[in-house]
């Protein structure tokens, strides 16, 4: 915001109109130049996939190694899983690379895990507990869980 904006004596100066425009252009560029909320939520994703990732990475060597009838079957389902896991990781860095954003990890505290974020010229920090970041991988395995799910279905009909 500029010291002229709400100072009542400027509103009856002349200005050019290319002047207008170009202060306003510069404003909006600066607005773009900004992490936006989806942008920020497709960062979260990206920060949490290779969790997932390496979740069912060790769940599927505990199931290799039981003696569970359905062994085969949970393998499938896990390897499934992981393979989507893989595509969505894998679009979300393309995405994030075609907007120009990059994400590297930062330091880790006791309850903190935090990001660096560099956004079009700008750098911000990103952090997250590991309470969220428990409850939203549980949320995105319940997802892929349910997507395997409809599409076994969609199969018996």
């Amino acid at each position: 915001m500029s010291k002229l904006n709400g100072n009542e004596r400027w509103k009856t100066k002349m200005l050019m109109t290319e002047h207008v425009e170009q202060y306003e252009q510069k404003q909006d560029d600066e607005v773009r130049k900004m992490i936006t909320v989806d942008e920020r939520t497709m960062v979260r994703d990206l920060i949490l996939l290779p969790y997932i990732d390496t979740m069912v990475s060790k769940s599927l060597k505990e199931i290799e190694h039981s003696g569970n009838i359905l062994k085969r079957a949970y393998l499938m389902a896990g390897q499934a899983i992981q393979r989507r896991i893989m595509q969505d990781t894998y679009q979300l860095q393309k995405e994030l690379k075609q907007r120009n954003i990059r994400v590297l990890a930062d330091e880790q505290e006791e309850f903190l895990v935090y990001y660096k974020i560099f956004c079009r010229g700008y750098q911000e920090r990103f952090g997250l507990t590991r309470d969220v970041m428990r409850t939203e991988i549980s949320l995105r395995l319940t997802k892929y869980t349910a997507d395997l799910g409809a599409v076994l279905k969609d199969l018996q009909k």
